[in-house]
């Protein structure tokens, strides 16, 4: 708790605009972002993103008409390997956003509500390399992890029994239908759709995560 207090006040001190002073204030809506990025590769200290989607939850339900959606220009070209996975083909960026717009956007759409996540860990590390650079702090919203809520309902009776955390065995186990994968905006819609349906399990009830 000291640590996270420590680190939100330098990261608040380290920005170059009092406009993003905003992030930092404690939220106590209801209502949570579902964020998921598609990248050139998975090493977030020098990899790029190349596309952000990210969907409000409100009221246990799934806004879909408040979601954000947003293409980003690479410095280079894409790695083939991670077009294999995403898709995305340096002709599907022509009309694609500067990365300091699509961030500043992102923000806007965030705000100060916490972020669920497949694997947030690495997305909040990706942008956060952005926003560092861009105004001048990491991005300080609290995040809930997915993987850590199924394992918490799906661990057996031994620690040392093995839970597949893979995000398709998690929809499968969870009985959810698939949407388009690897795209971020359907990713996040399907993330939504999996803290819904844990967090109305037992265990999550009247917790946060």
């Amino acid at each position: 708790m000291i640590f996270r207090f420590l680190r939100q006040w330098q990261n608040k001190r380290a920005l170059k605009s009092k406009e993003y002073i905003k992030l930092f204030e404690p939220y106590f809506g209801d209502e949570l972002v579902v964020l998921d990025t598609e990248t050139t590769g998975l090493n977030p200290k020098k990899d790029e993103i190349i596309s952000i989607g990210a969907v409000i939850i409100r009221d246990d339900k799934i806004r879909i008409s408040n979601s954000f959606e947003c293409f980003l220009k690479p410095s280079g070209n894409i790695n083939h390997e991670s077009i294999k996975i995403h898709h995305i083909r340096e002709c599907d960026l022509v009309n694609a956003v500067e990365p300091e717009e699509a961030i500043k956007q992102l923000l806007d759409f965030i705000g100060n509500r916490p972020i669920v996540g497949y694997y947030i860990s690495f997305d909040h590390k990706i942008i956060s390399r952005y926003t560092k650079k861009i105004i001048g702090s990491r991005l300080p919203n609290p995040t809930v992890e997915l993987s850590s809520m199924y394992y918490k309902r799906y661990r057996k009776s031994s620690s040392y029994e093995f839970v597949d955390l893979k995000f398709d065995t998690i929809m499968n186990g969870l009985g959810l239908p698939f949407l388009g994968k690897h795209d971020a905006l359907n990713d996040a819609i399907m993330s939504a759709m999996i803290y819904l349906k844990l967090k109305s399990m037992p265990e999550y009830k009247g917790a946060f995560s």
